[in-house]
């Protein structure tokens, strides 16, 4: 298993024949409105454009995997996302509560079976959802709060992808009971100009480092102006706790290889 960190949430599962894409946000830099208003900046998103690497892996993609995509959540999937759908068809995996939303815009749905808690096949292997909670309090009743997917595929490590969630007791049992051979995490501590984070910091990536023996892969940094964590930031506090071997922060652009049974990010 490979995976290409392509931008902010959207990136590419290489598993064989298999090339998954997660969430499109394939807009240019700037095409899409600021998050926040009152910052002094209101600068528009994307904050970067696609790396240079883009375009041939995305030639690549066979599936396509969404874990919300209503009210507003354009980084997950934008217009250019839409449009690059419809136009290759290729089968766009969401929940029920989705699917709809996504086949009133000509795109090709395959839906998963209702509920959270029971394995579907999936690509020769098997695929659960798990709940997000995409911000505490009055902001994270404003969301969308969609899933995180568990994937386990025949001779590859198994897969925990979150969605965009703060870390919950949820989804700390799920990982101590699970264990995850590779765990991807929004990073990014977004905020909008009122209330707290919308999906994981610093401190909650590296509780979920310390809570797993796998690979944790951080995502959601650096390409949308609600969220303030660095990847230099982030690196500086793994090295502090003593966990950089496993805590991988991919650049933009970037492939990381993933063969089981030997994880480990370079320090």
């Amino acid at each position: 298993m490979q995976i290409t960190q392509l931008r902010s949430a959207t990136l590419v599962i290489h598993s064989g024949p298999h090339h998954i894409l997660v969430d499109p946000m394939l807009a240019p830099r700037h095409a899409l409105p600021p998050l926040r208003l009152l910052d002094g900046r209101r600068e528009r998103n994307p904050t970067v454009g696609l790396p240079a690497a883009a375009a041939g892996v995305l030639e690549q993609v066979t599936h396509v995997l969404i874990t919300h995509c209503q009210k507003g959540h354009f980084d997950h999937l934008d217009r250019a996302g839409k449009a690059w759908l419809r136009e290759r068809q290729l089968p766009v995996i969401c929940t029920p509560h989705d699917a709809e939303y996504l086949q009133a815009r000509g795109l090709n749905v395959q839906v998963l079976a209702p509920g959270h808690d029971q394995p579907q096949p999936f690509l020769g292997g098997r695929i659960r959802t798990l709940r997000c909670t995409h911000g505490r309090g009055l902001v994270g009743r404003l969301m969308e709060h969609g899933v995180g997917y568990f994937i386990e595929l025949p001779a590859e490590p198994t897969l925990y992808l979150a969605g965009d969630t703060v870390l919950t007791p949820a989804i700390v049992e799920f990982l101590q009971r699970e264990q995850p051979d590779v765990c991807v995490l929004p990073a990014g501590g977004a905020h909008f100009d009122f209330g707290g984070e919308l999906i994981m910091g610093v401190d909650e990536v590296l509780a979920c480092t310390r809570l797993t023996q796998g690979l944790v892969v951080a995502n959601h940094l650096e390409a949308l102006s609600h969220c303030p964590v660095t990847r230099a930031e982030l690196r500086q506090a793994a090295q502090a706790a003593g966990l950089a071997t496993r805590l991988c922060v991919p650049e933009d652009g970037e492939t990381l290889n993933l063969a089981a049974p030997a994880l480990a990010c370079a320090a």
